[in-house]
Order: structure tokens, then C-alpha cells, then sequence
């Protein structure tokens, strides 16, 4: 049913008040609420009061998710698309304690909130539904967020279907629906950003006005169009902080655009925002390529017999070292890996593939460069 077929209705029944009169209360309910809610819905409360029974709306989908056709108070609705984002399920108490989880859904006309209740929240408990999956939900009905957006929900009637991978095909990624970074403005509201991790600030804690405790990690996330400062909060920085890397490919979705005390642009990341996070993979340099005072990645084959034995340093020092000699097709290179990382390639044997990354570039004996781990060096062996 139409917004002007209720008003119909309305004037149909009471024909003492005027359209002009129903617009008015449109609006009026409007402030009240600070425009949490779109006239259809709130239509819908004003004919109520008139005694005006509005049939429900019902609309079934054929399973390609149409944004354009979905508005609040939508019952036994049916959509289709791919998982772009899952989130833990949550608990809540009241007089009739449950669960609820919410997902992430998208399509070509763009991306939609699904709230799933008690028995669906299961599903995400369980690890049934995983971001990339194409779904199709039905017998589902719609609501506004506080914000005014339509999301779908899913309680007990609803089914929810996972549909062939070769289906998943069929469905956009983020990035077709990210926001150029330098475009971002004061105004921007919620947006869905891509882009490549600049810089990584470590994580910082603080104490809130109620005394509990919150956490806090900034970095920087650049496009083709600019870089943005991204500030991340509680849940968010402690799961970033173990996986988050400078040239780490990053998509967010649903992050707030906020504009700081001196004019500067940011946008903010919490539980109700989706990250996925893509190592880009390290550039390798060829050993013969090595050049001094360089930080490298390297891989090749372990051609000498490895030989431990422990040094003193320069400092008194007693400390774990391990030579050999790395080989790739464009040359042979001494590698020498000290404490922790000596200790690691216990068991070592010539013809283990070795990659090396963030190692040191040095000269040697004879003007000949060399590789030494530091501490931010990462070793991994394949036996042969």
C-alpha cells in the first residue's frame, strides 16, 4: 500500500481532517522523533490513531536484492546476495532475555543490514555463515535504524539459505561501493572505504568518565584520491592490533566521518563497522640485486651445511648464531641469523627452502653482501 493510498484511507474514514492536516502531523512526528523514522512508518502510527487498520505490506524477490524497493514495514520479504561482513552474536537481557547478530548483504544496487535473532544468531555461533557466502533470506520483514535506513530482519518464520560458491560470482565486492578517501567531507555520514595502510600508530588505552577502561589505535588508509587518519575503537583496535600492517590491503564498511577540533577529516571504526584485511604479499629481491644498508625479502635454497655456535658481542653479550648460504637462480648469498631467530632454524638442512623477509643487507669479507635477521625479520622454511 502507497503512502497516498493510506491517506485515503484516513480521509476516507474521517472526513473532518484534512490531507493538509495529515501532512502536518507527518511532520510534526517527525521533530518529535529527530527524523529517526520515514513518513511511511510514521504514516503508518498516525492512521492507527484514526482507527485506520493499513493492510500489511508483503513483497516477494526473485532473489536479486533491490534496494530501491524495500522501505520500513515490509513483511515476508525474500533477498539474495553475497555475505560482505558477519558479526559475533550478542547477548541481551529484559523481561524476555536473547541473542542477535547482524550481517552484511550486497548487491549490484547496493548493500543492506540483516539482524538475525535468537535461533538465526545460531547460525553465526556456529560458523554456518562466512563472509563471501551467497545467501538468500527469506520470510523477512523491515524496519528502520535509528538513522533512517531500511534493515532486514530475521526471527522465527525466517529462513535463511546458503546457495552454491559458483553463485557468489554473481554478487559485488566492497569496493564497488567505496568512497573515494578524497572526497570525504564533514557531511559525508557513514561510508564504505578501500584502500592501502600507510601507517600504523600502536594501540592506546584509556580511561572513560564512568572509570572503565577503552581502547584506541589510529592509523593512515590511502586511495588514488588521498589519505585519511581511521581511528579505531575498543573491539576494533584489539582486533587489529594483532593483524593490522603498513601496505596491507583494507576495505571498511559502515565507518563514521568525523571532522576533528582543527578542521581535519577522520573516520571512525567500532563494533558496528566491518574490516577486512589483505597482506599484500612482499616483494622479493633477487640475491643478486642485494645492495648495502638494504631491508630485504629474499628467497632461495639453503646450499651450505648450516653452522650454530655462540659469539660474544661487542657489548659482553653471549648470544646464538647460525651461518649458511642462501642460493636463488641469480647468485649465493652468506646469511647469518642471530638469537631467537638462530634458535628457530634449529634442524636446518642444506636444501630447505628458505623466504627471508625484513632481513639486513651488509657488506662482508671481500666487499660481498650478506644477510642478517633483526628483530623484525620473519623466517619460513619448506623442507624439500
Amino acid at each position: 500500500m502507497t503512502t497516498q493510498e493510506i491517506i485515503d484511507k484516513i480521509l476516507a474514514k474521517n472526513p473532518e481532517i484534512s490531507q493538509e492536516q495529515i501532512l502536518e502531523k507527518i511532520q510534526a512526528e517527525k521533530s518529535r522523533t529527530g527524523g529517526l523514522f520515514g513518513d511511511e512508518t510514521i504514516l503508518r502510527l498516525i492512521a492507527a490513531r484514526y482507527g485506520v487498520e493499513v493492510q500489511q505490506n508483503t513483497i516477494h524477490n526473485d532473489g536479486i536484492l533491490s534496494t530501491s524497493r524495500l522501505f520500513a514495514g515490509l513483511n515476508d520479504v525474500t533477498v539474495a546476495g553475497r555475505l560482505i561482513a558477519v558479526f559475533p552474536a550478542r547477548t541481551f537481557e529484559g523481561e524476555k532475555p536473547g541473542k542477535f547478530a547482524t550481517l552484511m548483504v550486497a548487491d549490484y544496487e547496493g548493500i543492506l543490514r540483516v539482524v538475525l535473532w535468537n535461533d538465526k544468531a545460531d547460525l553465526v555461533e556456529k560458523g554456518e555463515l562466512k563472509v563471501g557466502q551467497a545467501v538468500r533470506l527469506l520470510h523477512g520483514y523491515t524496519r528502520q535504524d535509528r538513522y533512517g535506513k531500511v534493515e532486514l530482519h530475521l526471527g522465527g518464520k525466517s529462513q535463511i539459505e546458503v546457495e552454491p560458491q559458483e553463485k557468489a560470482s554473481e554478487y559485488p565486492a566492497i569496493d564497488n561501493f567505496a568512497t573515494k578517501i578524497g572526497s570525504l567531507n564533514k557531511t559525508s555520514g557513514n561510508v564504505h572505504l578501500s584502500g592501502t595502510v600507510k601507517t600504523v600508530l600502536g594501540l592506546t588505552k584509556f580511561t572513560r568518565s564512568d572509570q572503565s577502561d577503552g581502547t584506541v589505535m589510529r592509523f593512515t588508509l590511502a586511495d588514488d584520491s588521498g589519505e585519511v587518519t581511521v581511528v579505531a575503537w575498543n573491539e576494533k583496535a584489539q582486533e587489529l592490533e594483532k593483524n593490522l600492517k603498513t601496505n596491507a590491503c583494507l576495505q571498511l564498511g559502515n565507518a563514521k566521518v568525523k571532522e576533528t577540533q582543527n578542521g581535519a577529516i577522520e573516520a571512525h571504526v567500532d563494533f558496528t563497522s566491518f574490516i577486512n584485511i589483505h597482506v599484500a604479499a612482499p616483494q622479493l629481491t633477487k640475491i643478486s640485486s642485494l645492495t648495502e644498508n638494504q631491508i630485504a625479502n629474499v628467497e632461495g635454497v639453503v646450499s651450505t651445511v648450516p653452522e650454530s655456535k655462540e659469539v660474544t658481542t661487542s657489548k659482553g653479550e653471549t648470544v646464538k648464531l647460525t651461518v649458511f648460504e642462501l642460493k636463488d637462480e641469480s647468485g649465493a648469498v652468506r646469511v647469518s641469523a642471530w638469537r631467537q631467530h638462530a634458535e628457530a632454524l634449529n634442524g636446518l638442512k642444506v636444501g630447505d627452502k628458505l623466504f627471508l623477509e625484513n632481513a639486513y643487507v651488509k657488506k662482508g669479507f671481500g666487499d660481498k653482501m650478506e644477510l642478517s635477521t633483526r628483530s623484525a625479520t620473519a623466517i619460513s622454511i619448506t623442507p624439500p
